[in-house]
């Protein structure tokens, strides 16, 4: 589970990633950049879920790159439960990346996490609790049709 994999760099270590993040970064130091981190899954026909978390900077105005990792769960979920365990993904890998990036003057970029909820849909029920789990871990959370982290990009891979 310490290997990312890259649509650019292919798969890559942890300490890979995170040189490759410090790289984009550094090599434009006049812009904004955005680290959000965002889980999707679907449902494997009752045979499992399929997880896929994200971790994309956004150099804001021009684009970005992004890392992530696939996970298959075994057991299956009710859509509530995936949510759940998609946001719970996703705040693992924010104090993972974190805790990577701890001293290279990563905090003073904004951190988001985005989750694959709204208000309109399904997940419109528990919206507020998973926005309040994100909170509650001291983070930005950003739902649907903001939350491109999971929507767009994570969901390409699960």
């Amino acid at each position: 589970m310490n290997t990312f994999y890259s649509p650019t760099y292919g798969m890559l270590t942890q300490e890979t990633m995170r040189e490759k993040m410090l790289e984009f970064m550094s090599a434009s130091k006049n812009h904004l950049y955005t680290l959000i981190i965002g889980t999707d899954s679907h449902s494997n026909n009752g045979s499992g879920v399929s997880f896929a978390t994200a971790v994309t900077i956004h150099r804001v105005g021009e684009g970005g790159i992004y890392f992530f990792r696939r996970f298959i769960q075994t057991t299956s979920l009710v859509l509530q439960a995936r949510i759940f365990q998609e946001v719970s993904y996703s705040l693992e890998i924010a104090d993972e990346v974190l805790t990577l990036l701890q001293g290279d003057g990563i905090s003073k970029f904004n951190l988001e996490i985005h989750v694959d909820v709204g208000e309109n849909g399904k997940t419109r029920e528990f919206m507020a609790d998973v926005i309040g789990m994100v909170h509650g871990s001291g983070f930005k959370a950003k739902v649907k049709p903001y939350s491109f982290g999971a929507s767009k990009v994570a969901d390409r891979h699960t």
